[in-house]
């Protein structure tokens, strides 16, 4: 979050938001391109990307951490999708990364709390089939 915030505000020029939906839309493209330039880092041999790391934690004790090809499968599933349906991958974006509810969404994208929900199902079932397809399963 400290990094995100960081880019948001630590610019030559002072940013200016046209409304709450500018900058949350901001926040999350922020937050993307943070959580995929980390999991690429680590995907490289000289960060460990070739060793398989193992828990030494039992089931609940365990830190729940993100797997890193599944936010690079992510990233480029966002892409595709944005590509077709650019309000749904906001959507995405939104929820996932700045973790706003659908509620709060909603008008964000100018959308009615009913077609948010609508959009958000499509957008979940687009990603995970597209995810499947190009890198196997999803959790």
């Amino acid at each position: 979050m400290h990094e995100a915030y960081l880019r948001l505000v630590d610019v030559k020029e002072a940013q200016h938001w046209d409304s709450r939906g500018h900058f949350f839309a901001a926040a999350a493209e922020a937050m993307r391109r943070i959580l995929v330039d980390e999991a690429r880092r680590k995907a490289t041999s000289k960060h460990g990307g070739d060793l398989q790391r193992l828990d030494l934690l039992d089931g609940e004790a365990a830190v729940a951490r993100s797997d890193n090809r599944q936010i690079l499968l992510l990233d480029e599933a966002l892409t595709r999708l944005a590509a077709v349906r650019p309000k749904a991958a906001e959507l995405i974006k939104l929820r996932f990364f700045s973790g706003i509810t659908l509620e709060e969404a909603a008008p964000i994208l100018n959308l009615s709390p009913r077609s948010a929900r609508r959009l958000w199902v499509f957008a979940r079932a687009w990603l995970r089939r597209d995810m499947e397809r190009a890198g196997g399963p999803v959790s």
